[in-house]
């Protein structure tokens, strides 16, 4: 029988103070920077208990929290076993990054066709991600999240928003997965973000398309990585 890894608890607790959320989501926020930072690893075990703990909340928030991250398919709640962190699989980031192209590439074509002006949004997060620390990989994430939810954003397609707002955790997991296994992409990214932006300011659909499709092609070097976590 398989051992169960070690579960290894985010040192950092949130604190009291004036954090008025409610406990569930103190919980949830919590569990989430512990995933997606990898504190908690893939493959380990989270332990409502110890979670009630390290948060100071009741037991029952805790549960509420897990069935979140279990929809948002950052953990797996098994039967008598408990909540395990789930691993991102090659098959994920793909699908992931298939839905992206198609959600994002619409965006794309109708700025271009419009001839709208670039989001400002998308200027002002693409500098603040040129501006964050080299180790602050969770800021990176959080932030290219949000400049490509400007883009979907800007389209102002009500229903195509909703499909994508619906992907966020699962492209911040995913997003994480490969920032971490491959840290210098980082320089990558912004360099295809600016481009993209050159390209959308221009109205050239046909080259922000292109952009688009090489910046949301998953690396095989992480594909390999990940393979070999399983």
């Amino acid at each position: 029988m398989k051992t169960r890894p070690p579960l290894s608890v985010p040192e950092t607790a949130p604190e009291d103070g004036d954090d008025r959320r409610p406990a569930r989501e103190i919980v949830y926020a919590f569990v989430r920077e512990g995933i997606l930072t990898g504190q908690l690893a893939a493959g380990s075990f989270v332990e409502e208990a110890q979670i009630s703990a390290a948060t100071g909340v009741s037991r029952t928030p805790v549960r509420e929290a897990f069935q979140r991250l279990a929809a948002e398919k950052l953990i797996e709640l098994l039967p008598r076993r408990g909540a395990q962190v789930r691993q991102v699989t090659q098959a994920e980031l793909i699908d992931v990054y298939d839905a992206r192209r198609l959600l994002e590439g619409h965006a794309v074509r109708h700025l271009c066709a419009a001839r709208l002006p670039v989001p400002a949004a998308m200027t002002t997060l693409q500098a603040a991600m040129s501006a964050l620390a080299e180790s602050d990989l969770i800021g990176h994430v959080a932030l290219n999240q949000q400049f490509h939810r400007a883009l979907v954003g800007a389209a102002g397609n009500a229903v195509l928003i909703e499909l994508y707002d619906g992907l966020r955790a699962r492209q911040q997991h995913v997003a994480m997965t490969a920032v971490r296994s491959k840290p210098e992409r980082r320089a990558i990214i912004l360099a295809e973000h600016a481009a993209l932006l050159e390209a959308l300011a221009a109205h050239d659909a046909a080259e922000a398309i292109a952009i688009l499709d090489r910046h949301l092609r998953p690396v095989n070097e992480i594909l390999a990585r990940l393979s070999a976590a399983l």
